[in-house]
């Protein structure tokens, strides 16, 4: 199919200015997962040279105290009578406090107050009259994100080129900038690639950063990410991105607008998953030695029906 610009958006004027809702159909319920196509999948198995496996999942007890006051999980083993055999459960495990996809379902297109595709509100809370399972998290994992992921490592770029950045202010990532440090790692994006976006935010959390205990009591703590603007949203969709993930707690620098952010336009204007609090530190590493910065990559969200999000279950092969 051809896939219309981001000024040809909407596809029909009965839907919101800049938004891709019927790209796919008003059916349709994975949004630009659509873009990983069997032939670009394919294609992507190409990048395997070395075998190498990089997954990209942070731990589980990360980070701790959780942001946005969400729950902290706890693990509890189960002893079978005798010991021969052990069960372990979770209580309080939310799927959006360490590594994660928000799916579909986690952020409306705010300027009109509905999800991707017009679904509303009342059809995504559970138990009520007008609820299904549209844009739940189950739609994703039965067709995966799998394709070629691009590594944009920001982090890095900036230590040269702006050394003055550092992860936990508020810092506005431009798309120029992301151009020069695509131009940099000599890397060039392709349609439907899933697109990693590293800060070096999980590196500094884990050394402490400056000041851990402060940042976790803040609604909203201060968080480099992309430029929240129409130049962005323009720049990802017609660059074709499948999906976006970065280290960080957002993609957009916190704190954000709700009224004009990219959880809005991405996630509810494109149908867009957004991945945050990756672990990129390894493959980031490998690739500044080697200079391969692209990947196949797969990620297997939880097939839960009606969900929200889901921990990646994501790994990069090089």
């Amino acid at each position: 199919m051809t896939i219309p610009t981001y000024d040809q958006l909407p596809v029909n004027p009965k839907y919101p200015k800049g938004t891709a809702w019927g790209v796919w159909g008003e059916d349709d319920n994975i949004g630009t997962v659509n873009l990983l196509t069997p032939e670009r999948v394919l294609n992507a198995s190409k990048c395997i040279k070395t075998g190498k496996r990089f997954p990209l999942n942070w731990n589980l007890e990360y980070p701790n105290p959780t942001f946005f006051k969400r729950e902290t999980l706890e693990h509890h083993i189960k002893p079978a009578q005798g010991g021969a055999y052990f069960d372990d459960y979770y209580d309080k495990f939310n799927t959006q406090t360490s590594s994660q996809w928000d799916g579909p379902r986690h952020f409306s297109y705010t300027p009109a107050k509905k999800f991707y595709n017009g679904i509303t509100a009342d059809n995504i809370l559970l138990d009520t009259p007008t609820s299904n399972d549209r844009l739940g998290i189950n739609y994703i994992a039965q067709v995966g994100i799998v394709g070629r992921a691009v590594l944009l490592d920001y982090g890095r770029w900036a230590e040269i080129h702006n050394p003055t950045f550092d992860p936990f202010d508020r810092y506005e990532i431009t798309m120029d900038e992301l151009d020069k440090v695509a131009e940099y790692q000599k890397v060039t994006i392709e349609i439907g690639d899933i697109l990693l976006l590293r800060t070096g935010w999980t590196a500094r959390f884990e050394k402490g950063g400056p000041d851990i205990a402060y940042l976790s009591e803040e609604e909203f703590p201060n968080c480099a990410g992309v430029k929240a603007c129409e130049e962005t949203y323009r720049w990802f969709w017609d660059h074709h991105i499948s999906a976006v993930a970065t280290d960080a707690i957002p993609v957009e620098a916190l704190p954000l607008n709700f009224d004009d952010c990219c959880h809005s336009v991405f996630i509810g204007g494109f149908g867009m998953c957004l991945g945050e609090l990756f672990y990129l530190e390894k493959l980031a590493e490998d690739s500044f030695e080697d200079k391969v910065y692209e990947y196949f990559f797969t990620s297997a969200p939880l097939n839960k029906k009606c969900g929200i999000a889901s921990p990646p279950n994501a790994i990069c092969i090089k």
